[in-house]
C-alpha cells in the first residue's frame, strides 16, 4: 500500500473548537481505524528511513505510542516512550516546554538510550513545536543523534516544522492543514 494512493488528509477528523474556541482538532483516531489508511500512514512514517542506520524509535505520548510503535516494529528496531512527568517507573530525565496556559514537562528513561544512538521522533503532529523540541533536547541530552522527526500532521501556520529546522532537525510530514 502506497501513502500516496491513499487520501490520509480525508481521513483525519476535523472538530471545531477543540480543546477551546478556535481551534481545529485534527483527530487521527479515523484514520487509526481505516485499515488501508493505517498502513498508508505507518508506510508513509517507514519508507524514507528504512536504510538511515536508525537504533531507536521515540514516540512522544500519546499518540506517538501508536505510531512510533508501529513504525519501530516496521524498522526492527527497539522503541523508546518519551511520557508525561511521573509515568515512567525508573530513574528518568526530564524536560520543560511551554504550553499556551504554562509548563509541563516530558521524561525519558535515564538509560533508554546509549550514547551516539541514531534516533527517529515520531508523533502524530507537529503544530508549534513546543512538544518535539522538547522531546529532542531529551534525546540529545541522553546522548542520542536526532535523525530526523516524522509526523503524519503539519500545520504549518504554527511554524513546528520551521522551528525544528532551526535545531538542524529534518522534518517528515504525510499531510499539511492549513490554520490552527
Amino acid at each position: 500500500m502506497n501513502a500516496r494512493r491513499v487520501d490520509l488528509k480525508r481521513l483525519i477528523r476535523t472538530i471545531p473548537d477543540y480543546p477551546k474556541a478556535g481551534v481545529q482538532f485534527r483527530d487521527i483516531t479515523t484514520l487509526l481505524a481505516d485499515p488501508a489508511g493505517w498502513r498508508a500512514a505507518v508506510d508513509g512514517l517507514v519508507w524514507p528511513f528504512l536504510t538511515a542506520g536508525i537504533d531507536y524509535v521515540a514516540g512522544v505520548e500519546a499518540r506517538g505510542f501508536i505510531l512510533g510503535g508501529a513504525v519501530a516494529h516496521e524498522l526492527g528496531r527497539g522503541f523508546v516512550p518519551i511520557r508525561k512527568k511521573g509515568k515512567l517507573p525508573a530513574k528518568t530525565i526530564g524536560q520543560d516546554y511551554s504550553l499556551e496556559y504554562g509548563i509541563d514537562t516530558i521524561e525519558i528513561h535515564a538509560d533508554a538510550i546509549h550514547g551516539g544512538a541514531c534516533v527517529l521522533l515520531v508523533d502524530d503532529l507537529i503544530a508549534t513545536g513546543g512538544t518535539a523540541d522538547a522531546a529532542i533536547e531529551l534525546i540529545r541530552r541522553s546522548g542520542g543523534e536526532i535523525v530526523a522527526a516524522a509526523f503524519v500532521i503539519d500545520l504549518p501556520d504554527l511554524g513546528g516544522a520551521a522551528r525544528l529546522a532551526t535545531k538542524e532537525v529534518s522534518v517528515h510530514t504525510l499531510v499539511s492543514f492549513e490554520g490552527h
